[in-house]
């Protein structure tokens, strides 16, 4: 573990730098809250009669509609029933933000960050992972949802959504299928896989969100953020009555978020899972291979 630490701190150093250096401004948002986001699949750990954050998205979103144009933010955040390989309880999430901006502003950043995480962590853009020779090189490949499960599942979620048959080929069927040895931007979900993200003007079955695979990986989730209230209202309304069905719990609406969110400029924001980047940083199978604490 001790070469691992080694790696991570110089990592986090990294990433400090990177966004100091683009008058990004470093912010830190409340881990115990009141109102955790709504999505269909992520469970909020319970923290007296709050909750653990499972993303410090709603928060940071609230920072933008008052008028701070650049921001991120690294730090733990939480998921309720979360155990495996690449998944775990409790994570480092790196988060940022940008106003005027949207989600292919966030892909420039993100390929100039990874660019720069391979420079100074890795010596070079040339990597192997779990036998996979991959290149980090900002030449990444890019392919829309409906291309990808129409060759790999036989079907156009965004013609007809189907959330179960969505979810099972995107695991099973899809997420295999993608190029291994370079980044893989897969974009352009369907509206109702994208709770916080806007429609495209043009496809508005479809909306503007895309996730990064490296190696098989799936690194990094990112929006054009959503900043119509009567719409985020409804999105969060349905989720809870799903989430309701399926015997989940059913969170707070974020009031003081919606009724902000009026003011948010039209913006680009992404996740992105820093032990997962480690992981792949030291070609290690497992999320235990690289936090040095597990409960």
């Amino acid at each position: 573990m001790g070469p691992v630490l080694g790696i991570r701190s110089k990592l986090l150093r990294v990433i400090r730098e990177f966004f100091h250096e683009r008058g990004f401004m470093e912010v830190e948002t409340p881990i115990r809250i009141p109102a955790p986001a709504l999505e269909l699949h992520i469970d909020a750990e319970p923290a007296g009669n709050a909750f653990l954050r499972t993303s410090p998205e709603l928060h940071m979103k609230r920072l933008l509609a008052a008028g701070h144009e650049r921001i991120f933010q690294m730090g733990p955040c939480f998921r309720r029933g979360e155990r495996g390989k690449r998944h775990h309880p409790e994570y480092t999430m790196l988060e940022w933000y940008r106003a005027n901006a949207d989600y292919n502003d966030i892909l420039v950043d993100t390929k100039a960050l990874i660019t720069q995480i391979a420079r100074d962590v890795l010596g070079g853009m040339d990597m192997s992972y779990r036998g996979k020779e991959i290149s980090l090189s900002p030449i990444w490949e890019r392919i829309t949802v409906a291309e990808a499960f129409k060759q790999f599942a036989g079907w156009d979620p965004s013609a007809k959504y189907d959330a179960d048959r969505f979810d099972l080929d995107l695991v099973d069927k899809v997420e295999p299928q993608l190029p291994q040895n370079v980044p893989v931007i897969l974009t352009d979900y369907p509206a109702e896989a994208a709770a916080l993200a806007r429609r495209k003007p043009v496809s508005p079955n479809v909306a503007e969100r895309w996730e990064l695979f490296v190696g098989g990986l799936e690194l990094a989730n990112a929006y054009s953020e959503l900043n119509d209230p009567v719409e985020q209202r409804a999105r969060f309304e349905d989720c809870a009555r799903q989430r309701k069905e399926l015997g989940k719990a059913v969170y707070p609406l974020d009031e003081e978020f919606l009724a902000v969110i009026a003011n948010l400029p039209p913006s680009g924001g992404i996740a992105l899972g820093v032990d997962r980047l480690l992981m792949l940083l030291t070609n290690s199978a497992s999320l235990d291979d690289v936090l040095p604490f597990r409960d």
